[in-house]
Parts: structure tokens; C-alpha cells; sequence
């Protein structure tokens, strides 16, 4: 059923209608069903929801998780017509997941967003929504969760979530502008989804990414690092979480905790009270709840707002509360404010005795002591200090704040700044991932590029040729990753190969590479994957012990298996399945390589590792963690995998793309691998190609492919294509670099990196 092509009647039904069924799970607990009142128009990549509170203008706020239309919506909850919901204002700077908005800052309300493509912290006044120019602060990240938090002092923190680590910041008036301050980086437990704070109970309630769990921390004005701890634990795996206000400031507050596709109800701590089943759109699945409980000139008791799909819908929809909360037995606060604290004012504990940059021990009458923000030392805060002081490659000019030497750029200046020579030609869907590079037998300048697209518009293969330009477009069923093989005896010929894991149909996806660079089917080409769970990523592997031809594919639940490819006398080609096991401690898992003289694969596991096994199918060889995301050198989430040939095999060098910090590392081929540098794709000196943000895949090759590659060449992928004239287009596209811009910086020319790999490199001797 399609939202779009049904009447608002017919499609949400009798709005605001409640049943109320005799069959309870609890004694106390009753079951409801509420219809959606209002939806956005169109789709839109949806996961995250916030409320502005106006007595003139109430407001949803949501975020665009597109390539060309990401950024945030603003959408009027009393527009004109409740559905589809009036768009008040769109800003599309790039993807993005988070906003949370922060009242009376310097007599401002203010909304804060993060866009994957910045990572800047960007603030926009409201209601008008117009970007403050002077206000921001640049957090690289992946992000996944922002929330605020307004103290009884009446000072606003903003907490933002990402793999592994979480950042506490103070948002404040400055003159005529506001500032962001960054109070303590502290460590998480694991990736939070969805967070909703309890100004009744000073709590910050947490929901991890696919868990039953809920987690919380005490809210206070400390640089102590919170603790987390684990309120209770859902029926079903939670998805999002808000909070309802009582009324009386000793009463218990509400958690309404979605579940993918009810939204259960708990009194504080966790006595479940009831449970909502939404309707009005078929197969719904909600996360990212908000609830705006104060009344509208539509909605006298309020709205609980969320993200949504459904059959034919993708984007954000509200169901007003009228009656809900009733049926559930709790009391009706619609004088609940975010912005205005809960119980008896306290003193500012920020004094000037330190600095404005930290916190007063023995409150600020008569302090005895300083707790300093990050960047700030001294007995009063006085001084400012920076992480791993700026990486030696910049100069301390505030609180956290570098100023890097050229060529020098991202977290504290540790990264490597790279150009690229060349990137291709924008083509297929929004949703490409992984690239491979296959090496010309004929000539190395007819070397191509091979690329995917997993998404259902454009979803196929695309060869490019090594200035980026579009040579072939291949349909497949929605191929993640692809990668080379060469020299396959297929019956009586020799062909070479791209190999990738269909997610259209979880197959195992194999088409000819001709001698010309063009790609072909083969018989055979189309394998069962025997996954019970979607495909995800894939790579190859040839034993140099059997010459045997091995498939990697792995779920998206972390099993990994392992075929072999052989052929029937005809050329057909078949598999059978030889190796099962987890990848990594379980997490997701998708970017992997094989390094066939060592006999090794490495593969990534995105929130948390990079992992070495054994690459033989009856390998013993127990898994060695290579490196973890929390130790410093690599960040969340970990994505594509590369190697480099050495002219031994204990040279050269693995390539590892970290997403979250728009990176990529290096670590030696040889055991204990080593992280040798990191390195970032800015965009080109001449603004034509833009810098890599969000990236995903990766390849390399150290051979000689003609005068623009003369020591190899590296192509990742970028997430957010932005154009010179500013906009970002639909399709995604990948940079193409030297690996000898990469290994042979005048940085590290002392390490002689580029003389440890293979010029001479082919992959089918």
C-alpha cells in the first residue's frame, strides 16, 4: 500500500482513535492502539527526531540522511494542513543523523546539528533557523547519538555519542554570538543509538544500537566521567526512547521506549505500564522517538513524533497524544518546559576564580579548587594545552585547538594530507561502497577501476578508466563489495574475474573481465551464498599452497564463510561451501583482504576492530586483533580493507578506512602489524574535485600503471560527492590517488616506505 496514492482518510483512518484490548501483559499494563495523525511528504532517509517547544511556532525537527538533499528539516507541528506535515525550512549541508535543541542560550533558543560531511558542530537560531556563522566546533567523529541537558544552574551541556567514546560540551552565550566548549571526552560502553534526558530525575537514558537494554547516566556539573549503568531491559530490541514529565516534581517521569514496531510505556525506574501499536501505515517500524507534551492550538495534550517506514513510506510522522495518556493512567503535564530547570535554582558552579573554563570546587563564593575544561590547565584554568600537543605538526592556539602546519590536518594534526590526482564520473545510485583495481594485461594505461552500487537505483558494477571516466555500466542485484581475480582456469580458458556479494538476492556474483576491460556474464556467475542473514562484504583468496581459489562472504550478523570456486569442463562455474566461523568478537563486519603469500585475511569490524585469521580453510591459526578502535589510532567505523604488495612478504603495507574520522590508516604487512600513518583526501588545489568524507571502500595496487600512476594507485570511495559550485550530487563517486603521494610524502621520506613495495607487481604470474 503507498502512502502517496491514498487519501489522508484512507491512509491514516479515523485520526486519534484508541482501543482498548482486555488482554495485559502485566497486571497493570494496557494495550493501545493510536493511528499516525501526520506524516512528512516523500521519502526521506530517517532516523533521528527533535521538538522545539514555542507558544508560537512548535516545531519537528529531523534529519536527512541523503547525499543531495542531507542536512536537517524544520516542519510545522500546527501547519495549515496535518498531513503531509508543512516544511518550515530545509538546510542541506551534507548527510546527517543528530540535532538537539538548547533554550536561552545568551537569550537565544538554538538548534545544533553535526552533517557527516563537516563535522562541525553548526548552530542555527530558531524559530527562524538561520545559521549563526560564529558558532560551531569541529568534532570528527561518527556520531550516533546528541542530546541536552539544561543544569539547575540554568547552564546548557550538550552529550554526543559516538564508537567508544562520548564529548561533554557547554553551550554559552559570547557577546553576540554562542559558544561551544568542550568539558571532558570520556569513554563509552558501546555505540548508543537514541538518548532522552529526565530533568525531573537528572538522568540521561540511553539506547543502544540493536540491544534490549536501556542505559543511564546521573547528570551533573563535574568534569567526572560518567558511569553508565543499566536501568532495565525491554521485551523486544529498542529502537528509540523519550521521556514524559510528571507534573509533580516528586512523581516518577515516563519513559515511552520504542520497539521497532510498538512503543512500550515505563513509570520510572522500569514498570512497564502499557503498550502503543501505531496504525494507519502498513508494516510500520518507528525509532527515534520525541515528545512534545506542552499543548499546540492543534494538539492540547501534545504530540510523541518519530522516525518511521513503512510499506511505501520512508520519513518522519507524529500521532497526537489526545487521550494516550489517560489510557495509560498518567497524569496530563502539558506545562512541562526542556528549557526550564526542575527544582530549586542553584548557584553557577563556573566562576571567574576559574577562568570561565572550568568548574568551582566548594561552590563559587568561596572555591577551593578548579575542575579545568579539556584544554585548560592551571591552578585557575589560566593555560591552555592541546591533545599529544597538535601531533608535533601544529601549534596550541586555545583550549583543544590546533593550528596545523601544512599538510598536516584532522584530529590534532596527525593526519597525512593527501591530493587527488582524479576522481570519477558521478553514476548509478546515491549508495556506493567499494572499489577494486584491475590491471590491464595488455598495457598498464588500460588499467580500470571497478565500483559498486548497492542501491536499487543504479545497483550494478561500473568500470571507469584511470582518469575516472565512465567506460561500462553492468547491472547486478545490488552488489557491496567487488574484487579482482586473475587467471581462473574456467574449463579450457583462462579469464579473470569480478567477484562481489549480491544483497539483492544474497547471492555470490562472479562476471568475466575481458582482456579489453569490459565486464561480461559467465556461466555459472550467479552462486547461492546459503546466508541466512543479508550478505554483506566479500573479498578473495588464492592458496599459494594448493592453488585453490577461494570466496569470502560474510553476513551482517558477523558469519563469515568461506567457498571454493572451481569449474565444470565446460566453464560453468560452481562453489562449495569449505569454512564457517564469527568475525571478530561479533560485531558487524564487511571490508576484508586476503595477503596470499602470508596466507592471512584481514577483515574489519566496524564499531570496534581490525582482525587477522588464517586464510586457509582448514586454518588453526587463532585470530590476532591488528588494532581497536578506542586505542588511538583508528577510529569507528571500520570499513574497507586494503593491501599493498611488498617486494617480500614481509613488505608492504595494509590500508584501513576509517569512516567515522574521514581517514584512512596504514599499518606494515608484517606481523604485529605495525600502524605506520594516517592519512585524509582533501579536496584539489584546484577546487574540482572535493575532499573524501564518510568513505567507505578502498583499493590499491603498488604497479606502474603509466605516467599518472607511476608507483601505484589508490582509489577510495566518497560518501558525499559536493560539486565546485556548491550542492552535493546524487551519485556518489570515488578519488583516485597516488600511492606515492601516500608512501612517499616528504613526512616520512626517512622511512623509505615506497621502497618496501613491488613496482613490478603482477597479479598473474
Amino acid at each position: 500500500m503507498s502512502l502517496r496514492s491514498l487519501s489522508l482518510t484512507a491512509a491514516l483512518g479515523a485520526l486519534g482513535t484508541l482501543a482498548v484490548y482486555p488482554w495485559l501483559t502485566t497486571a497493570a499494563a494496557v494495550e493501545l492502539e493510536l493511528n499516525v495523525t501526520a506524516v512528512t511528504p516523500g521519502l526521506i532517509e530517517s532516523d533521528w527526531t527533535s521538538v522545539y517547544y514555542s507558544d508560537s511556532r512548535p516545531l519537528l525537527i529531523t534529519n536527512d540522511g541523503g547525499a543531495a538533499t542531507g542536512g536537517i528539516h524544520v516542519w510545522d507541528i500546527d501547519g495549515d494542513d496535518s498531513s503531509p506535515l508543512e516544511v518550515v525550512k530545509s538546510l542541506t549541508p551534507g548527510r546527517t543523523k543528530l540535532s538537539a535543541v538548547v533554550y536561552d542560550v545568551g537569550g537565544r533558543d538554538v538548534v545544533v546539528s553535526i552533517p557527516q560531511t563537516t563535522s562541525m558542530l553548526s548552530v542555527y537560531e530558531l524559530p527562524g533557523v538561520e545559521k549563526m556563522e560564529d558558532a560551531g566546533f569541529f568534532a570528527l567523529g561518527d556520531w550516533s547519538a546528541l542530546c541536552s541537558w539544561k543544569s539547575e544552574s540554568g547552564n546548557s551541556y550538550l552529550f554526543l555519542f559516538g564508537k567508544h567514546h562520548g564529548v561533554q560540551f557547554l553551550v554559552r552565550g559570547k557577546g553576540d554570538s554562542i559558544e561551544i566548549v568542550e568539558i571532558q571526552t570520556f569513554d563509552v560502553p558501546m555505540e548508543f543509538a537514541g538518548c532522552a534526558v529526565s530533568q525531573t530525575h537528572r538522568k540521561l537514558f540511553l539506547t543502544p544500537d540493536d540491544a534490549e537494554e536501556i542505559y543511564y547516566i546521573d547528570l551533573a556539573e563535574s568534569t567526572a566521567p560518567p558511569s553508565f549503568s543499566v536501568l532495565g531491559e525491554a521485551e523486544d530490541t529498542v529502537t528509540g526512547v523519550a521521556v514524559y514529565a510528571p507534573k509533580d516534581s516528586t512523581a516518577n517521569d515516563y519513559l515511552f521506549v520504542a520497539l521497532e514496531d510498538v512503543i512500550a510505556v515505563y513509570e520510572y525506574p522500569f514498570e512497564r505500564v502499557g503498550t502503543i501499536q501505531l496504525t494507519g501505515l502498513e508494516d510500520i517500524e518507528v525509532e527515534a522517538l520525541s515528545i512534545y507534551q506542552a499543548p499546540t492550538s492543534k494538539y492540547s495534550n501534545g504530540i510523541i513524533a518519530f522516525a518511521a517506514e513503512a510499506e511505501g513510506f520512508e520519513g518522519f510522522a507524529f500521532s497526537s497524544l489526545e487521550g494516550v495518556l489517560e489510557e495509560l493512567g498518567i497524569a496530563v503535564n502539558t506545562e512541562f518546559h526542556p528549557g526550564f530547570p526542575i527544582g530549586c535554582r542553584k548557584h553557577d558552579p563556573i566562576c571567574d576564580a576559574c577562568s570561565g573554563q572550568g568548574f568551582c570546587i566548594g561552590g563559587a563564593t568561596n572555591p577551593t579548587g578548579c575542575e579545568c575544561f579539556a584544554g585548560s590547565v592551571g591552578d585557575s584554568c589560566e593555560a591552555v594545552a592541546c591533545q599529544n600537543d597538535c601531533s608535533g605538526h601544529g601549534t596550541c592556539v586555545g583550549p583543544n585547538l590546533c593550528q596545523c602546519d601544512a599538510q598536516w590536518g584532522g584530529l590534532h594534526c596527525s593526519f597525512l594530507l593527501v591530493s587527488p590526482a582524479y576522481e570519477t564520473e558521478a553514476n548509478g545510485g546515491e549508495d556506493a561502497d567499494d572499489p577494486a583495481i584491475w590491471i590491464s594485461p595488455i598495457s598498464p594505461e588500460l588499467s580500470r577501476v571497478v565500483a559498486t552500487t548497492k542501491s536499487v537505483v543504479g545497483q550494478g558494477l561500473t568500470v571507469y578508466d584511470l582518469a575516472g571516466k565512465l567506460v561500462q555500466n553492468f547491472e547486478a542485484a545490488q552488489p557491496n563489495n567487488v574484487d579482482m581475480i586473475y587467471s581462473f582456469q574456467a574449463g579450457n580458458r583462462t579469464v579473470d574475474l569480478a567477484y562481489a556479494a549480491c544483497r539483492a538476492d544474497n547471492t555470490l556474483c562472479l562476471f568475466e573481465m575481458t582482456p579489453e576491460g569490459l565486464l561480461a556474464d559467465i556461466p555459472g556467475g550467479i552462486q547461492p551464498s546459503h546466508a541466512e542473514d543479508e550478505v554483506y562484504g566479500s573479498c578473495v583468496y588464492r592458496s599459494k599452497k594448493t592453488g585453490k581459489q577461494y570466496l569470502f562472504v560474510n553476513e551482517k550478523s558477523a558469519r563469515y564463510m568461506q567457498f571454493e570456486l572451481t569449474s565444470t569442463p565446460d566453464g560453468a562455474l560452481e562453489t562449495t561451501l569449505v569454512r564457517e566461523f564469527v568475525g571478530g568478537s561479533g560485531g558487524q563486519v564487511e571490508g576484508c583482504v586476503a595477503d596470499e603469500d602470508n596466507g592471512w585475511l584481514f577483515l574489519g569490524e566496524e564499531p570496534s576492530a581490525l582482525w587477522r585469521y588464517g586464510a586457509e580453510p582448514d586454518s588453526q591459526e587463532p585470530p590476532f586483533r591488528v588494532d581497536w578502535v578506542g586505542d588511538g589510532t583508528i577510529w569507528g567505523d571500520v570499513e574497507g580493507v586494503a593491501l599493498v604488495q611488498g617486494k617480500t612478504p614481509d613488505q608492504g603495507f595494509i590500508l584501513v578506512s576509517s569512516q567515522g574520522v574521514n581517514a584512512f590508516n596504514v599499518y606494515r604487512r608484517a606481523h604485529p602489524h605495525d600502524h605506520v600513518l594516517t592519512f585524509t583526501v582533501t579536496a584539489s588545489a584546484d577546487g574540482q574535485v572535493d575532499a573524501v568524507t564518510n568513505t567507505d571502500g578502498i583499493a590499491a595496487v603498488p604497479a606502474y600503471l603509466g605516467p599518472a600512476f607511476p608507483r601505484g594507485l589508490v582509489v577510495v570511495h566518497d560518501d558525499a560527492n559536493e560539486l565546485p559550485g556548491g550542492g552535493t550530487d546524487e551519485s556518489a563517486s570515488y578519488k583516485m590517488i597516488g600511492l606515492g603521494e601516500i608512501l612517499g610524502a616528504a613526512a616520512y621520506k626517512e622511512l623509505n616506505l615506497l621502497e618496501e613495495v613491488d613496482p613490478s607487481w603482477d597479479p598473474r604470474s
